[in-house]
């Protein structure tokens, strides 16, 4: 098994590894191609706690640390909204709290 999953798109024509600054890509998928992405992603969590996120011509590795925010957020103002959000936090030497 491998860390990586692929979103579907991208026509960007060299690989290109994320692992600083900013990066955002907001892609648009079939329900068919969503499900198979969690999926995916699903598979990744359960087995360990690094995981590559990519696209055709773009990847971001990155190692997290537990717990997983997951945040979701409904809306019927102007048209009925559900928004599932999964905010994962840099792995790193754990917090900066200290007694000193």
């Amino acid at each position: 098994m491998t860390d990586r999953v692929t979103l579907p798109e991208d026509r960007e024509q060299e690989l290109r590894t994320i692992t600083d600054g900013f990066f955002e890509r907001e892609v648009y998928l079939s329900r068919q191609e969503t499900a198979d992405f969690l999926r995916d992603l699903a598979d990744q969590l359960e087995a360990e706690t690094t995981v590559t996120v990519a696209g055709a011509t773009w990847e971001i590795p990155f190692e997290y640390r537990e717990p997983v925010e997951v945040e979701v957020e409904f809306t019927s103002r102007r048209e009925r909204e559900l928004e599932i959000e999964l905010e994962f936090a840099d792995a790193g030497d754990g917090s900066d709290l200290s007694v000193r």
